[in-house]
């Protein structure tokens, strides 16, 4: 016996784009997270952290979104992303409840001393590309480094100087613009968000953070442009146009965020044009490694992983992804307290193109407070890096016990849920 924990934000807005009411979208994933909290506490299943939390997936999460959605008109169904976000709270307990049982890292069960079986169990291998006889150890970085470099998220209402500023910023002791944030923190890696249907608006919110970014020598910028484009010319004239006019900003491009929208089953566009110019990452369009193959078919050339996708989840599509020579990253659902943790865990052994996204400290930094006092590194950017070097030995290394919150007690269901978090 062993207990784990797990958390995950229940970002709404993100998992559920909707007209429908904020509330109404919160009740339908707090009811779904206590249906499922009972399937796990009846889940009949033995086996490695990997291979339960793939059962569940596959043989019961499935079935219950269908049921769950099977009584709601088209247009109040609740989509696949939220059901895993929903999900994972319970899965990364499970991964680390492992690692717990064990009394070891969680990053060190998932090689073949642990395994009941290769990973050509969990994924198709093609022609070329076989996973017989491989596990999950197999992709990670077996010395994981201690400090990432970290990504700062530049939202499309921040202010980028003193021109923009409209007088009702808070005044909370934190930055404001973009430039004192990176003078704080030490920045060199920014994702810019962008609209995707203002191509004038977008170019020249690129042209002026990139400016910015070159002036405190960033290292790495990235472009989102939101979901909200449908034609990769869209993307390509505007790529085309930074390079002409501003080269330097063009250099500093490391790769381009999901332009196109996230269902990629309804929208399977090709996008070759684009990945030809700058790396080209799914994020909300891979939900599972199926859907990572697909976007490959398709053009897209690098995967962002998430932890609020299922612990599971990201394993498996970090291994197939590397196995078809796609790049990684891991993005951020602003994940505070200790959701924070797996995150920067998955990017520290993932070797991604560039650190970890990281944004909690912008949005709600005193949320993570009591947690940062045993990990003041992971809740602080310093010097452009995150530090990792205060985790534990066993399970995530959260060091629950530790940190002085007041938490939860377990319910006799198996999990307890506010807004934010989940205790399982």
């Amino acid at each position: 016996m062993a207990q784990g924990w797990g958390e995950t934000p229940l970002s709404v807005q993100w998992v559920w784009p909707s007209p429908r009411p904020y509330q109404e979208r919160l009740d339908a994933l707090i009811a779904f997270c206590r249906q499922i909290a009972e399937k796990w506490a009846a889940f009949d299943y033995s086996g490695s952290a990997l291979e339960v939390g793939h059962t569940f997936i596959e043989e019961v999460l499935l079935r219950e979104q269908k049921l769950f959605n099977a009584s709601r008109e088209p247009s109040q169904q609740m989509p696949l992303l939220a059901a895993l976000v929903c999900c994972s709270a319970f899965d990364i307990a499970l991964h680390d409840a492992f690692g717990m049982m064990y009394g070891r890292d969680t990053y060190t069960t998932y090689g073949s001393q642990f395994a009941n079986r290769d990973l050509s169990s969990f994924l198709e291998s093609d022609a070329d590309k076989s996973f017989a006889g491989q596990h999950v150890s197999d992709f990670l970085v077996e010395q994981a480094p201690s400090q990432l470099p970290v990504w700062h998220l530049v939202g499309g209402m921040d202010p980028i100087d003193q021109d923009e500023l409209v007088g009702t910023e808070p005044d909370d002791g934190y930055p404001v613009l973009l430039s004192d944030w990176m003078r704080r923190d030490g920045l060199t890696c920014l994702k810019i968000k962008l609209r995707g249907d203002d191509s004038d608006w977008d170019y020249q919110r690129l042209v002026k953070i990139g400016r910015v970014a070159i002036a405190h020598q960033a290292k790495a910028l990235t472009a989102d442009f939101n979901c909200m484009v449908e034609d990769p010319d869209y993307v390509n004239e505007i790529l085309d146009r930074l390079k002409k006019e501003e080269p330097s900003i063009w250099d500093l491009i490391l790769y381009v965020e999901q332009p196109f929208p996230y269902d990629l089953e309804a929208h399977p566009i090709e996008v070759v044009s684009v990945s030809k110019r700058k790396p080209l990452f799914m994020d909300e369009s891979a939900h599972d490694w199926r859907l990572v193959r697909m976007g490959r078919g398709l053009g897209w050339t690098g995967v962002a992983l998430k932890t609020c996708k299922t612990q599971t989840g990201a394993l498996l599509s970090l291994c197939w992804a590397k196995n078809h020579g796609m790049e990684l990253m891991v993005q951020d659902l602003t994940n505070p307290m200790l959701a924070q943790v797996p995150h920067v865990r998955l990017a520290a052994h993932a070797n991604t193109i560039m650190g970890v996204e990281s944004n909690a400290m912008q949005f709600y930094p005193e949320a993570s407070t009591p947690e940062a006092h045993i990990h003041p590194g992971l809740y602080r950017r310093r010097n452009g890096v995150l530090d990792l070097s205060t985790l534990g030995q066993e399970g995530f290394g959260y060091r629950v016990g530790e940190i002085d919150r007041i938490l939860p007690d377990p319910a006799i269901s198996f999990g307890i849920l506010s807004q934010t978090e989940l205790n399982t």
